[in-house]
């Protein structure tokens, strides 16, 4: 099976860059999820491997459930440790943009890659890429970034050394950017893609469990408040929506990732094809987090996109609103009303 996805001179471009670099940082969108972390810490172990001097940079905290993967603890918050990724940067001689399509993608963190002067290489999978990149690696019909990644490792002639440190990461991502393949995960690539990891020893069933059933015992309160209190379903709308405020999340403990997966849970009523949440940030003010997701071929990203603020897939959309809790539900409902 035929997995390559660059072109002769993207891919000798590609190869020249990583000769030609010393010093690489490798960094993802704000609130990373599996696979973002995946892509960065599988794509840098790759790297290293070449010899290079990584640095690993996030804007901003991960979920708890993802802490378990190799070489996390090298990865570096920009919100923690800000002099530390800027000079990171500054003195960076190559760049590798992860799972994100544009600087605005990574908040504060973003002006810090526009004014970096080294080439830059993007490998994502959201559509509309628009960052000044050296090389462009952007399939937005793909599973993951993670996915992607290993394509590229793959061309690049390094699947033969690959070893577990980089395996269980992609196969993370790929898992957690598709609901543990439920959605987007239809093309025989992903399951090629999945026993050529196999082979590599990991273990794919203590993946899932490490990522799903991983939970604290209040993020389980959380579902059962969220799902008997707070679910409002337009039955007419084949649509429905979730508002968490800060007072909620304070109520059940919430840590980074609580939420991860409760947007998918309505669409497990008959006939609904999107669910939305709101969440009310625990730190700023009038800023509410937009998840969406949906079936089929509804497609949650012109919604995302009309009314949040927000994009990414067919059934896999975020956005976010500058506004109180009060307005962002007004907002929701008005565009259930127009489905």
């Amino acid at each position: 099976m035929n997995i390559n996805l660059l072109n002769e001179s993207d891919l000798d471009r590609l190869r020249q860059l990583i000769s030609e670099a010393k010093k690489v940082v490798v960094c993802c969108h704000q609130n990373p999820d599996g696979d973002a972390i995946g892509a960065v810490l599988a794509w840098s172990e790759y790297l290293r491997e070449q010899g290079k001097e990584l640095f690993m940079a996030v804007p901003d905290m991960f979920p708890d459930f993802l802490q378990w993967l190799p070489n996390t603890e090298k990865l570096v918050r920009y919100d923690k440790h800000t002099d530390r990724v800027e000079a990171a940067f500054r003195e960076a001689d190559l760049v590798f943009c992860l799972d994100f399509n544009r600087p605005e993608r990574m908040d504060r963190l973003g002006e810090v890659l526009r004014a970096c002067p080294a080439p830059k290489v993007m490998i994502d999978h959201h559509p509309d890429p628009a960052i000044d990149c050296a090389v462009t690696i952007s399939h937005p019909a793909l599973s993951s970034t993670c996915e992607i990644v290993f394509r590229v490792i793959w061309q690049l002639d390094g699947f033969a050394t690959m070893t577990k440190k980089t395996a269980v990461p992609i196969y993370c991502g790929m898992m957690t950017d598709t609901g543990g393949f439920t959605y987007n995960s239809s093309s025989p690539e992903v399951y090629f893609i999945i026993s050529q990891l196999l082979t590599k020893g990991i273990n794919k069933d203590k993946i899932y469990r490490n990522v799903y059933n991983n939970y604290s015992e209040w993020r389980m309160r959380l579902i059962g408040y969220v799902l008997y209190q707070k679910l409002q379903v337009f039955t007419d709308k084949r649509a429905s929506y979730f508002a968490l405020t800060r007072q909620d999340l304070k109520r059940f403990h919430y840590m980074k990732g609580d939420a991860e997966g409760l947007v998918n849970m309505p669409l497990q009523i008959k006939n609904l094809q999107l669910s939305i949440s709101l969440r009310e940030d625990t730190e700023r003010d009038n800023l509410i987090w937009v998840s969406l997701r949906s079936v089929d071929d509804f497609s949650c990203t012109k919604v995302a996109e009309r009314w949040f603020n927000g994009g990414g897939h067919l059934n896999a959309s975020g956005g976010r609103l500058n506004c109180s809790m009060e307005e962002a539900e007004r907002i929701v409902r008005q565009a259930i009303s127009e489905l």
